[in-house]
């Protein structure tokens, strides 16, 4: 597994290099890639409605863009402070892997481990991570034939007053939500980005940096998907 500590300048051509990743893994191999995005932004998954999910008269009154990434998985406001973290496995890196329950169990598990010495958690839901019951981690996850992205958040610092004012009351909610606003369900760690990073780092253990950068493909992925409005607002 290689390292990508890396942060491209858009939101957009972030969501692209992740899938980049995945797309190029026959070549590329197994990563964990690191990055924070200098701007908020809403990121809807795959198959989420941006009519119901998101405030759209308060992102267009801030200049916030909405994106869609290609991943499932719920409608997130990313900026500084929201550490994303990024994993794409080969399907025989360990039992499991080729089936999302499983293959979550196994990422999240090791997530857990890596934050042990900062915080007590578990995983709620499908794929969050709560402490105490209030989420500080959502994950998603894409497939292809021979590996699959692993994509999830980290709130280490963030300005948790722009959860309320940019998204309204998911569509589906997980039970222990227990319909609770967005205000009472959210918190970040008491870390931040940086160390939580280090965390990741030491729990994984890339053996080198992540070369080269498949930005030919990101390029492609923006033109074709992350740059359209009919990708982006399809729902």
């Amino acid at each position: 597994m290689k390292l990508l500590n890396y942060t491209l300048p858009t939101v957009a051509e972030n969501l692209a290099l992740d899938e980049a990743l995945l797309v190029r893994a026959d070549e590329g191999g197994e990563v964990l890639r690191l990055w924070e995005s200098p701007a908020v932004a809403v990121v809807v998954g795959s198959g989420g409605s941006v009519a119901i999910d998101v405030n759209t008269v308060a992102c267009a009154a801030d200049g916030v863009p909405i994106l869609r990434r290609a991943s499932g998985g719920g409608t997130v406001v990313l900026g500084p402070g929201c550490l994303c973290f990024s994993l794409v496995l080969n399907y025989t890196h360990a039992p499991g892997l080729n089936e999302i329950p499983s293959s979550n169990r196994y990422i999240l598990a090791r997530v857990l481990k890596a934050l042990a010495p900062v915080v007590g958690a578990k995983v709620e839901g499908t794929s969050d991570l709560a402490a105490g019951g209030v989420k500080f981690s959502g994950n998603a996850q894409q497939r292809k034939r021979t590996h699959f992205l692993h994509h999830g958040t980290l709130l280490c610092g963030f300005h948790l007053a722009l959860v309320s004012k940019y998204l309204n009351p998911p569509e589906r909610q997980p039970d222990y939500r227990r319909s609770r606003p967005h205000a009472e369900f959210v918190a970040n760690l008491p870390v931040n980005v940086e160390e939580a990073k280090r965390l990741l780092i030491a729990e994984w253990q890339p053996d080198g940096d992540y070369d080269p950068l498949p930005l030919d493909t990101v390029r492609d992925l923006i033109a074709e998907k992350y740059a359209r409005a009919e990708w982006n607002g399809r729902r």
